[in-house]
C-alpha cells in the first residue's frame, strides 16, 4: 500500500494535464493543479487524534504521550505556516476514562494538555458521560476550545426535546476559506452511557441531525465547505453489527458533496483502506505504513486509531470551488515497529520525537499525584488475564469470567453477567497493583443483585447472550451452561450454579448497575437490588483475598454454545 495514495494523486494530475491538451483555449485557462491556480488556491492542513482515554502520559515503552504530541504538532504547524498554509487541530472525542491517573482527577490533566497543544475543537464522545454532568460541565469550562455535538439535546420536564446541550458547529477561517466543523455523537450513548448521567438528555439520529445542520449552514451561507468531527465509529462498508450506524452510513445517507470530510473516533481503529477493495476492507496497518483513508459518497473519512498513538495529517488544496486531498498520513508518536508476529521491536516507526519539556513538567505533577496508592501490590498472577478489547468483545476470556465470578461470589449469587465493554485492559503476568484494577474497571459501576424464575432467566439470557460479538454488550457469563440461538435470541439452559435447571426455580444473579439500567442494550431490570459494592472494589477485594492467581483456573470451559452464528464464540449473523 506504500505510496499508493500519492501515486494515485500524481497519476490523476498527469491525466488531467494530458486531457487539457485536447481542450479548447477557454478550457485550458481552467487550473487543474494548485500550482496552476496560484493565489486562487487555498492550502490548509487538518491534524487529528481521537479516543485519548486518559493517556496524557507516555507508556512504559516511551510511546505516545501528550508532551511528544505537542512537539510533533508544533513542528507540523511551523512547516505548514512557512508554506503559506494554516492548520486546524481536531479531536474525535472520548478524552475521559481509561487510566487511573486521569480518572481519579476527572481528566483535568488531559484537557490541560489539550489546551497547551492548542486544539481547535472536539467531538463529544460517549465516555464524556461516564461522570456526572457537573464533571462534564467543569471540563467544558476548562477547555479552551469548543466541544461540539449537534445531536445532543436537553430533555424538558415533560420529556420533550429542549435546547442543544453543546454547540452544533464552529466556523473556522482558513486563509479566507470558511470551513464549518459539525460535531456529532453516537446515538448509542443513550445505551452505553451511564443511564444515571444521560437520563436528562436526548440523543438524536446523527444522519438526520447532520442534514439539518448542513441545510442551516448553506441557507445562511456561513461556510464554503463543511466538515464533521464525530464520535460515531467507522465500520468498513457500513457493517456496524450491534453498534449504531457510524460515519460510513452517515456519508452514504447525505447528498454527495454536502459533507467533504469526517474526522472520526469511537471505533478506535486506524481507518486505512486496502487498495483494490472499493473501500470495503481495512488494510493490515502497522506503525509507519502509508494510509489511504476511506471515501464514501464523495466524503473523506479519517480516524487516527487511539490514545494519541498517531497524529492524523491531511493536507488539502481548494481551488475551482473544489476540495482536493493532496496527501494523508498517520504520523506515529514514538511508536515502535512491529515484527512479523506483531510484537514490538526496539526500532521506532518514525523519527524520535522529544517531548515538549514545559508540558511534560506540567503533566508530571498529575502523573505523580497518588502514585503510592496506585502502586500497592495486592496479588500476583502466573499468566496473562486477558481483557484485550479485540478478545474480550469477541469471546469468553479468563479475565471476563473472573470479573463475573468476583461479583457473583461476593453476594452468593447463582451466576454472574459482565458486559465486555466494562473490561478495559488486560492484567499482565506478575504483580497486580491497585492501578491494574482501576485500569481494568475504571467506570465505578455498582453491582446489582437480581432474582428471577428460571423462565424469566431464560428470556433474559436469550436477549443478553445474543448481543453480537464486537460490541461492548457481548456478555462474559459464568455459572450457566446453555445454548444460545442467535437468530431466535433464545437460551436453552441445562445447568445453573452446578445444578440442573428448572423453569420454576428461583435464581439470583449479578450484573453491573450500568447494564441493569438498560446500558449496552441489555433488558432494563425493574427492581435490581443495589448491593452497595463498586465493581473495581470487588475485584480489588477478590484479588487481595486470593493473593495468588492461577490464570488457568478462570479459562473458559465451553459452557456456552452458540447456534445459527458465523462464529462459534458468539453471535455473528
Amino acid at each position: 500500500m506504500r505510496n499508493m495514495l500519492i501515486k494515485g494523486l500524481v497519476a490523476t494530475a498527469v491525466l488531467a494535464a494530458l486531457a487539457g491538451c485536447n481542450n479548447n483555449d477557454d478550457d485550458n485557462n481552467v487550473a487543474t493543479t494548485c500550482a496552476e491556480a496560484g493565489s486562487a488556491c487555498t492550502t490548509f492542513t487538518i491534524l487529528h487524534t481521537n479516543d485519548n482515554h486518559g493517556r496524557f502520559w507516555e507508556n512504559s515503552d516511551g510511546e505516545y504521550g501528550m508532551a511528544a504530541r505537542k512537539t510533533l504538532i508544533d513542528s507540523i504547524r511551523t512547516e505548514v505556516s512557512k508554506n503559506g498554509g494554516q492548520t486546524l487541530l481536531l479531536s474525535g472525542g472520548d478524552i475521559n476514562t481509561g487510566v487511573p491517573e486521569s480518572d481519579l482527577q476527572d481528566a483535568i490533566p488531559d484537557f490541560t494538555g489539550m489546551n497547551k497543544i492548542g486544539y481547535d475543537a472536539m467531538a463529544v464522545g460517549n465516555h464524556e458521560f461516564d461522570n456526572p454532568l457537573s464533571i462534564l460541565d467543569m471540563q467544558r469550562r476548562l477547555a479552551e476550545f469548543p466541544m461540539l455535538a449537534a445531536n445532543i439535546y436537553r430533555k424538558n420536564a415533560d420529556g420533550t426535546q429542549g435546547e442543544r446541550y453543546f454547540e452544533a458547529y464552529k466556523v473556522f477561517d482558513m486563509n479566507g476559506l470558511k470551513v464549518a466543523v459539525i460535531g456529532l455523537t453516537t446515538e448509542d450513548t443513550i445505551k452505553i452511557g451511564n443511564p444515571e448521567y444521560v437520563s436528562d438528555l436526548i440523543f438524536t439520529d446523527p444522519k438526520v441531525e447532520v442534514a439539518k445542520v448542513i441545510k442551516e449552514i448553506k441557507d445562511a451561507k456561513t461556510a464554503d465547505i463543511i466538515f464533521a468531527t464525530t464520535h460515531m465509529g467507522h465500520y468498513a462498508d457500513g457493517q456496524n453489527g450491534s453498534n449504531a450506524p457510524g460515519d460510513v452510513a452517515m456519508a452514504r445517507a447525505l447528498k454527495e458533496g454536502d459533507l467533504q470530510v469526517v474526522i472520526g473516533g469511537h471505533s478506535q481503529n486506524p481507518v486505512c483502506m486496502e487498495p483494490g477493495t472499493d473501500n470495503k476492507a481495512y488494510a493490515a496497518f502497522n506503525p509507519g505504513d502509508d494510509c489511504a483513508p476511506d471515501k464514501q459518497n464523495g466524503t473523506w473519512i479519517m480516524q487516527a486509531h487511539e490514545w494519541g498513538k498517531y497524529v492524523g495529517r491531511a493536507d488539502f488544496e481548494y481551488f475551482n470551488g473544489e476540495l482536493h486531498l493532496a496527501s494523508y498520513k498517520l504520523v506515529p508518536v514514538n511508536m515502535r515497529k512491529l515484527d512479523d508476529e506483531g510484537k514490538k521491536t526496539a526500532d521506532l516507526a518514525g523519527t524520535k520525537i522529544e517531548p515538549d519539556a514545559e508540558l511534560k513538567e506540567l503533566l508530571s505533577y498529575y502523573q505523580e499525584k497518588g502514585q503510592d496508592k496506585l502502586g500497592e501490590v495486592i496479588a500476583t498472577t502466573d499468566a496473562l488475564l486477558d481483557g484485550e478489547r479485540a478478545n474480550v468483545r469477541n469471546k469468553q476470556t479468563n479475565l471476563g469470567r473472573m470479573l463475573a465470578m468476583a461479583q457473583s461470589a461476593k453476594v452468593t449469587a447463582d451466576f454472574g453477567v459482565m458486559n465486555s465493554g466494562g473490561v478495559r485492559a488486560s492484567i499482565q503476568p506478575g504483580n497486580i497493583t491497585y492501578r491494574d484494577v482501576l485500569t481494568v474497571q475504571p467506570f465505578g459501576n455498582m453491582v446489582t443483585l437480581n432474582e428471577m424464575t428460571g423462565t424469566e432467566i431464560a428470556t433474559y439470557l436469550g436477549a443478553v447472550g445474543s448481543l453480537e460479538i464486537g460490541s461492548g454488550g457481548y456478555a462474559q457469563i459464568t455459572g450457566v451452561k446453555m445454548t444460545i440461538d442467535c437468530v431466535a435470541k433464545t437460551a436453552t439452559i441445562s445447568d445453573i450454579g452446578g445444578k440442573d435447571f428448572s423453569p420454576t426455580a428461583t435464581y439470583k444473579f449479578t450484573v453491573p448497575s450500568f447494564n441493569a439500567a438498560g446500558g449496552d442494550g441489555y433488558p432494563k431490570l425493574e427492581s435490581p437490588i443495589q448491593t452497595g459494592y463498586v465493581d473495581a472494589d470487588l475485584l480489588y477485594s477478590f484479588l487481595k483475598e486470593k493473593q495468588t492467581i492461577v490464570a488457568a483456573d478462570y479459562n473458559p470451559v465451553g459452557d456456552i454454545v452458540y447456534e445459527n452464528s458465523k462464529n462459534v464464540e458468539g453471535c455473528q449473523l
